[in-house]
């Protein structure tokens, strides 16, 4: 009976093994068939898309840090060391801290930033910069004065309680009068000037306006005895008109100017510094400033030549190479033959000394002893 009861436990066992093991794989054999099935809905819009796989999101690698290179050292300056003054706007700002920058390694000179912002020589009641710099000459601050100067001068100047619109008639003269009198104040001290010219602006008016005002510092520069830098064409683009970009120092194309249209970037400021600093060789030498400008043409057979006025400190200067200037609208003329010995003169005997001291007074072969035909023969010694 024993046995009985426990074979029948047994055998209940194994079916209900057998039994989940079906059912299992009757599940499997479901979720199969189910997985397989594609209904309509899915034949009409299309099965509904499988979850994207999870990302395991890893930690941003950490940029090494760069190493900037070291800052340049610092030159400590001679005691007699030459000062060059930056006077002017907000632009004589900005050029003297690129000024600073080329002259960094240069112990014998430094730069003085004497810039005003929002100055002008029209709003004196503002800035004087007549009586600024009559001050400073005083002081005797500095060896060698650079001016860049008339971003704010578009505008109405006052004169004795007289109101002259911008660039009138008037307000040329009186602007006219002002300029002449910094430049008078500099060249009484003895003072080496050089004037930069202004730029090209961003908007056309406004631009056209500024190089009014720059035209009369040119004058200003020329009939003042400074020097005069034009720099208008060097900011110009290929197509002749402000550009905002162009080649920097080192012939790349960089940022020239700001924003603003009106103001130099840092790349246009250390552009218009190498520009200056040959101007600025002109008067220094590495060791001091002198007032006596370098004649290009010194030593030269043009030298002797009839040319305009070179009357030094920034007045008309030939910067061409030494040589005979021909017209462009003189056509050479053609050889026919080659140039041969054969055909020439014979050579002419010397002139004797009889012959020079006859020659009458005016001709080219006088000399200075010639004689005057209009003159009575002088009697000699024997009366005869």
């Amino acid at each position: 009976m024993k046995r009985f009861i426990l074979a029948v436990l047994v055998g209940l066992l194994v079916t209900l093994d057998v039994t989940a093991a079906y059912a299992q794989a009757d599940e499997r054999l479901l979720v199969a068939q189910e997985t397989r099935r594609r209904t309509l809905f899915d034949l009409l819009f299309g099965e509904e898309p499988a979850p994207p796989p999870q990302v395991q999101q890893t930690q941003p690698r950490q940029a090494a840090p760069v190493a900037l290179p070291p800052p340049k050292p610092e030159i400590e300056k001679a005691p007699n060391a030459t000062r060059l003054a930056v006077f002017g706007d907000s632009l004589a700002v900005d050029l003297a801290k690129a000024l600073s920058r080329f002259y960094a390694e240069d112990p014998n000179l430094v730069v003085i930033d004497q810039g005003v912002g929002s100055s002008g020589f029209v709003r004196d009641d503002y800035f004087d910069w007549n009586e600024a710099i009559g001050e400073q000459i005083a002081a005797d601050s500095f060896d060698l004065a650079i001016v860049i100067i008339g971003i704010n001068d578009r505008q109405e100047l006052r004169v004795d309680g007289q109101t002259y619109p911008s660039l009138t008639d008037g307000w040329t003269a009186a602007y006219r009068a002002r300029l002449d009198r910094f430049l008078g104040q500099l060249r009484a001290a003895r003072k080496p000037v050089i004037w930069i010219g202004l730029p090209p602006m961003s908007r056309s008016e406004y631009s056209a306006a500024i190089s009014q005002i720059s035209a009369l510092h040119k004058m200003a520069a020329f009939s003042g005895g400074a020097e005069f830098l034009d720099i208008y064409e060097r900011f110009l683009g290929e197509d002749g008109k402000y550009s905002a970009f162009g080649p920097d120092v080192n012939g790349q194309n960089a940022r020239m100017r700001k924003d603003d249209g009106i103001h130099f970037s840092a790349a246009g400021a250390d552009k218009l510094a190498f520009y200056l600093s040959q101007s600025i060789r002109t008067f220094y030498r590495g060791g001091g400033v002198t007032i006596a400008v370098a004649d290009p043409l010194l030593g030269t057979d043009a030298a002797a030549m009839l040319r305009p006025p070179y009357q030094g400190l920034g007045q008309i200067r030939l910067l061409e190479v030494a040589g005979a200037v021909i017209p462009l609208s003189r056509a050479p003329s053609r050889a026919d033959d080659l140039v041969t010995a054969a055909g020439l003169p014979d050579p002419q005997p010397a002139f004797t000394l009889d012959q020079l001291v006859a020659a009458p007074v005016g001709r080219v072969d006088a000399f200075g002893v010639g004689i005057d035909p209009a003159a009575e023969p002088v009697e000699n010694a024997s009366g005869r």
